[in-house]
């Protein structure tokens, strides 16, 4: 399995503005970046771009994994298929696509048995102390109702940070804290990183700036 250190994981959801040779464009600019300045940077194309995007050589992770068979299952996405494409994980329970914890559970196991990271998302506190008995390899804080709002969590509840770090240190001393939600420039991470962040997800920050190389490379130079 891929180790990451203090990661920035970019997830381009079905954002228009990656549609068609874009995604190629925003995956080779954060390899770039990632180059340049020798940090870890993790893409998550729609499902539909995960094998050419793969071929560029920058971790890339699916956006939504199912915890179903693999076989004779039509429409959903599977872990074992996923992996063939080149992907390294997957981002598991985001708020725009929730899932049971029980399913949870089985897909951060199916995925660590596969050598794949797992990077579980928790819209709160509560949420987050369930998740972390299950031992993601990455646990994201996003308070849903920042998300694509610019107000970074760090700035709008940094206390969340910080409680979800102590929370999840006391369950397991090997699940990374992300931070999620709202994240737009270097002070938000390193505002994050100072609360006791081990990584950035982040989405319209990237997607929605003037210039992805430029945006990647002044988020991704701060994660030390």
């Amino acid at each position: 399995m891929i180790t990451f250190a203090k990661p920035l994981v970019i997830n381009l959801k079905n954002y228009n503005e990656i549609s068609g040779d874009n995604s190629t464009k925003i995956v080779q600019d954060a390899k770039k970046a990632s180059l340049s300045n020798h940090k870890d940077i993790i893409i998550a194309p729609p499902p539909s771009s995960l094998l050419a995007l793969s071929k560029i050589k920058i971790p890339i992770i699916s956006q939504h994994v199912d915890d179903v068979a693999l076989g004779a299952t039509t429409g959903f996405i599977v872990p074992e298929i996923v992996k063939s494409y080149g992907a390294v994980g997957s981002i598991i329970n985001h708020s725009e696509h929730k899932i049971e914890h029980s399913q949870i559970k089985n897909l951060v196991k199916r995925l660590r048995e596969l050598d794949m990271i797992s990077i579980v998302c928790a819209d709160d506190l509560h949420e987050l102390k369930a998740i972390s008995r299950f031992s993601p390899d990455f646990l994201a804080i996003e308070p849903p109702e920042l998300i694509g709002k610019g107000v970074a969590v760090s700035k709008a509840n940094p206390s969340i940070i910080k409680e979800s770090v102590q929370a999840v240190k006391r369950v397991s001393s090997t699940v990374k804290v992300l931070c999620g939600a709202g994240i737009v420039d270097k002070y938000d991470v390193e505002k994050a990183l100072e609360l006791g962040a081990e990584g950035i997800l982040i989405s319209s920050g990237v997607i929605k700036s003037s210039s992805w190389y430029n945006k990647i490379l002044e988020l991704s130079s701060v994660l030390k």
